[in-house]
């Protein structure tokens, strides 16, 4: 008999994000958003005069926080990891889980693209973003202080695991199915039918990636 899933469970996957998907607010002097379904505010603060069509940084630079530039573009990865034929077609299970590993899927994707245009800073704030939303869930869950940094760094390793996987699958135009058995699937059985519907939707995104300029990309466009 399948065992009721406890907090535990959900802090090795990403909790509550998992099933909201949804940015949340950015707290004052703290990291982690607190509103679940709330937004990111529009900015307020006068942005800093720029000659015509500014680069996407020096639109950045115009915010209190840096960060909430990119927002769309976690909102996109986000809500592309919800899109149903994921879970449909290709069998990932449609548990916090299944979720958490279709969305560290995508933001794989969309992180190596980012090192291919040399948009460093900007990874790392969309990481940032990452890590703070999981923090703010795990503790909704339930998850105490005195651990959530460690079930965090449990799911942060798992991301750096995986680009790598998956960043060697794309260079060399193999093995991406492999690799999505080993981290999506997390070696279950699965039909190679909806393996290879996956490996193809995510091989498109990949190629649609690779179109986008950077400052589209940061923007929210994920093709």
């Amino acid at each position: 008999m399948a065992r009721e899933p406890d907090k535990s469970d959900a802090a090795i996957a990403l909790g509550g994000a998992a099933i909201n998907m949804e940015m949340r607010r950015v707290r004052q002097g703290a990291s982690a958003y607190r509103s679940p379904r709330a937004t990111i505010p529009s900015v307020t603060k006068s942005p800093i005069a720029m000659p015509n069509a500014p680069s996407f940084l020096q639109r950045l630079l115009g915010r209190s926080d840096p960060r909430e530039g990119l927002a769309p573009l976690y909102n996109a990865i986000v809500g592309e990891g919800r899109q149903p034929h994921w879970y449909l077609d290709g069998a990932v299970p449609d548990t916090i889980d299944g979720r958490f590993d279709m969305i560290v899927a995508i933001i794989a994707l969309v992180l190596i693209r980012l090192e291919q245009q040399n948009a460093a800073q900007e990874s790392a704030w969309l990481t940032e973003l990452f890590v703070d939303d999981m923090d703010g869930q795990l503790r909704q869950e339930g998850i105490g202080d005195v651990v959530v940094g460690k079930h965090v760094g449990r799911m942060m390793s798992a991301l750096g695991g995986r680009i790598s996987a998956y960043r060697a699958a794309l260079q060399t135009g193999t093995g991406l199915d492999e690799a999505l058995r080993r981290n999506l699937y997390r070696g279950a059985e699965v039909p190679d039918a909806a393996v290879a519907h996956v490996e193809g939707a995510l091989r498109e995104r990949w190629v649609r990636l690779g179109c986008l300029s950077r400052d589209a990309l940061l923007a929210g466009d994920i093709g």
